[in-house]
């Protein structure tokens, strides 16, 4: 039983550090065996999301916990790619209904409606942004040139401008090409 609650415990706080999941694989990097998941979620200390990734259902829901599943269900290299990255930041008035999700590698698993995974080449520049890893904005924005008009990308370089998240280079890249 005291085993039990550490695991518990253990699994809890990686948890906190990831929107409330947690994987196998990063629950044994913590020192929890892959076998102890199954049993917590039998006794309801967890949620099988998907093979090897669970929610532990104490902790509240956060905005950003949609986009966090996504990426952990894609698995490594995985990042949110255009317009879910103006979705997380704000920078967009976009409604898209299924998160955007970039991986270099083939992604195997059985996704649910609202993700869309795209293949992308090795070596793509990108950043982390609320504690998720994301395409770059300046290269979001301009992914987004045939789904979001014009003007609301100028808004949304704009904004991101003022939060400072696009350097001055990436600022007139970004109003350039937007022009061209």
């Amino acid at each position: 039983m005291a085993d039990e609650v550490r695991y518990r415990d253990i699994v809890r706080e990686v948890a906190l550090d990831h929107f409330g999941y947690v994987t196998t694989r990063a629950a044994a990097a913590a020192g929890v065996p892959a076998v102890e998941l199954p049993k917590l979620a039998a006794r309801g200390g967890l949620e099988n999301v998907a093979y090897g990734l669970y929610r532990v259902p104490d902790i509240p829901p956060h905005p950003f916990d949609q986009f966090a599943e996504a990426l952990l269900r894609v698995g490594d290299g995985a990042y949110l790619h255009g317009e879910s990255v103006l979705a997380l930041l704000g920078l967009a008035d976009v409604n898209a209904r299924r998160i955007k999700v970039a991986t270099p590698r083939r992604a195997r698993p059985t996704l649910p409606p609202f993700i869309e995974v795209t293949r992308t080449r090795a070596g793509e520049d990108t950043t982390v942004y609320e504690g998720l890893e994301s395409q770059c904005v300046a290269d979001a924005i301009l992914e987004c040139r045939d789904q979001i008009e014009t003007r609301r990308l100028n808004d949304a370089a704009k904004a991101a401008r003022e939060q400072g998240l696009l350097t001055t280079h990436e600022w007139h890249r970004v109003r350039k090409e937007l022009q061209s």
